[in-house]
């Protein structure tokens, strides 16, 4: 019988349950069950019936160690398309430019593709017997709620969620351009909006996900409208020719959003969050799953290399999980608000500084490669110890 098969309700003693089946909750219960953990997995497989995620998840290095190890990685040429360059452009001549090749990297990451990934985890957990899909939580010493932003569980639980709206929608669809785009992710940061165009369809494609950010407002009007893609035409500088629409636009509401602390206690036991139910920030950045993985990663750590007498459950162990991933989801919240902060004003002064800095940073040597690293998660300082 396998992890799709069983009851609904746990039927054996369970050491960790996660709630939430989506890429950080499968992850989550994968990697525990590599380290001989009963896990109960809260949720069904993903339904390949529905419409497609139009999203685009950019991945750096060190999720897909983690997703390499977990046998979960996309196999397909065409699912997991490697950024070989990057192309930064301001609103008034500024460019920052980012080369693989320059940073002694194949890639600066990848753009991957949703249902693919999903299929590859709902795989993996299927054949992984120390897990089980239940339906209804059992007894456990620690439960690890990954159900996302609009979580239920964590507001049952008791932990604030603090939110923090960006009065900007994003606007997701899937494109096609004339030309190859030859590996090579753009964005352009203009009108106080920062659009991206994201290679897909494997190296050689001519596939993008776009994702454009801009004030509510306009993206309904946009989307009212009907006409949209001609001004993505017109902005992108027909980087890729002329580009035509592959899938319906979808639009999601953009906030900065943090769950006041990562722990609680219930008469259960423990309580712990992760992913998008504990952190979530503007998507300039590409690193919104990463930040999640890298919470799947250090949980296991902590709870890997605890002491022997120290349960699951044990509060200052579990504490030891909080201050490392809040310190780190600080530092990042902090930075994508300074760059949304910086180019979503239009003041003629402020837009002149911001391109004079991003000129600057351009040529600024190793400060832009330590940047770099930290993005591409091959940094000395995101290495792990997941593919042990």
């Amino acid at each position: 019988m396998n992890a799709t098969q069983r009851p609904s309700t746990s039927t054996r003693r369970v050491d960790v349950v996660v709630r939430g089946s989506g890429i950080v909750g499968q992850s989550l219960a994968l990697l525990l069950a590599q380290d001989r953990l009963r896990v109960a997995l809260v949720g069904s497989a993903p339904n390949t019936t529905e419409p497609a995620d139009v999203r685009a998840y950019a991945l750096n290095d060190a999720s897909r160690r983690l997703l390499t190890a977990l046998r979960a990685w996309p196999s397909e040429t065409e699912a997991t398309t490697p950024m070989t360059a990057m192309r930064v452009h301001g609103d008034a001549g500024g460019r920052l430019g980012f080369e693989a090749q320059q940073h002694g990297a194949a890639s600066l990451g990848w753009i991957v593709d949703v249902p693919a990934l999903q299929a590859h985890l709902a795989q993996a957990v299927s054949f992984q017997s120390g897990i089980e899909r239940v339906s209804e939580a059992p007894p456990a010493p620690l439960t690890v709620i990954c159900e996302g932003k609009r979580s239920s569980t964590r507001e049952a639980v008791g932990v604030d969620f603090r939110v923090k709206p960006y009065g900007h929608k994003a606007l997701a669809a899937r494109l096609s351009g004339e030309h190859p785009h030859g590996g090579v992710a753009h964005q352009w940061f203009a009108h106080g909006e920062i659009l991206a165009l994201l290679p897909m369809g494997g190296p050689e494609g001519r596939s993008v996900a776009l994702v454009w950010s801009a004030p509510v407002e306009r993206t309904d009007a946009r989307l009212a409208s009907g006409d949209w893609l001609a001004e993505v035409q017109a902005r992108s500088a027909e980087v890729l020719g002329r580009l035509t629409l592959d899938s319906p636009a979808q639009a999601w509401a953009l906030e900065r959003s943090t769950a006041e602390r990562w722990l609680a206690r219930t008469p259960e036991g423990t309580v712990a969050l992760a992913g998008d139910a504990a952190h979530a920030m503007h998507p300039l950045a590409g690193q919104g799953l990463n930040l999640g993985l890298a919470d799947v990663v250090e949980l296991a750590r902590v709870l890997r290399e605890r002491e022997y007498w120290r349960a699951l459950g044990d509060w200052r162990l579990l504490r030891r999980y909080e201050r490392a991933r809040a310190a780190d989801i600080r530092a990042m919240g902090w930075v994508t608000e300074a760059l949304f902060g910086l180019f979503d004003h239009t003041d003629g002064r402020l837009q002149a500084l911001r391109n004079w800095g991003m000129n600057r940073f351009d040529r600024s040597g190793p400060l832009k490669h330590w940047m770099a690293q930290q993005a591409m998660g091959t940094h000395p300082d995101t290495e792990s110890t997941h593919t042990r």
